[in-house]
């Protein structure tokens, strides 16, 4: 398989940067797109809504199902889930996408927001995962990718920011699991991080932090280089391609691309390298 072209893939966080570019990329081979995100009406300092979003992907060349959905909440996630599938008549992969950040220490950190991190982050990964594999597993070539990191245990990556860590841990922790109790079944479960920092809007949640102090925008690469590499995962045979933690890079090589300067932002500065990679 080298095309989505009517595939439906359900994506959270689709509204902007790195979930749309997903969805944009499938879009262009003609998949159904059901775009998951809060955002109904545009937001002061971020762009697009679901609805700016579906005009991209129509426009792009597929077909797109716009529902507000915040995947903190079991009732909304389930009735996306029954809208997708009324809609498109199933679905082929689940992209977990959404994620909540806050790069703060411990004693910086108000409960408040390590509760959103971990409800959206490893809860909501788990809840639209648990939503979507009833008709994954009745799909052809079923996938869930997960953007969430190598589960590295080097304790530099715990100091500085626990409560984000853990949270996107458990989003791999899934991975490790899905992957090896539904392997029979042959749902392809991996997940996907970049080797660099990637230019989107979570980037202004950073202020402050020590990453934010290594790096500018001109030290990033556009999120079209996971949609690549997210397109080139989910393409591949399901029941053989699980249980993998891929970085962008090393999928778009294995792919043949040699060519990483069309994704820099500016390919005259210096990359910054993403969290988690050592």
């Amino acid at each position: 398989m080298s095309t989505l072209k009517d595939k439906t893939l359900f994506i959270t966080g689709a509204s902007r940067g790195i979930g749309k570019a997903i969805a944009l990329r499938a879009a262009a081979d003609g998949a159904n797109i059901v775009i998951v995100a809060k955002t109904k009406v545009p937001h002061p300092k971020l762009p697009g809504t679901i609805f700016t979003a579906a005009e991209e992907v129509e426009a792009a060349g597929g077909r797109a199902l716009p529902v507000a959905t915040d995947i903190r909440d079991e009732a909304q996630v389930r009735e996306a889930v029954n809208r997708a599938v009324d809609t498109f008549g199933g679905i082929d992969a689940l992209v977990c996408n959404a994620s909540a950040i806050t790069l703060s220490p411990t004693l910086e950190t108000p409960m408040k927001r390590f509760d959103l991190m971990w409800s959206v982050n490893a809860r909501g990964t788990f809840l639209c995962s648990q939503a979507c594999l009833p008709h994954l597993q009745q799909a052809e070539n079923p996938h869930i990718l997960v953007m969430s990191p190598p589960l590295n245990m080097n304790a530099e990556w715990f100091r500085g920011h626990l409560a984000y860590t853990i949270s996107k841990y458990g989003m791999s922790m899934c991975v490790l699991g899905l992957a090896e109790e539904f392997r029979k079944d042959g749902v392809g479960v991996n997940a996907l991080w970049p080797r660099t920092v990637i230019r989107t809007a979570a980037l202004n949640m950073l202020v402050g932090t020590p990453l934010a102090k290594r790096l500018t925008l001109q030290n990033c690469r556009e999120p079209r280089i996971l949609a690549d590499a997210a397109h080139a995962i989910l393409t591949q045979k399901a029941r053989i391609c699980t249980g993998h933690f891929y970085i962008d890079e090393q999928v778009l090589k294995a792919t043949g691309v040699t060519d990483f300067e069309q994704y820099a932002v500016d390919p005259e500065a210096p990359l910054a390298r993403d969290l988690f990679l050592d």
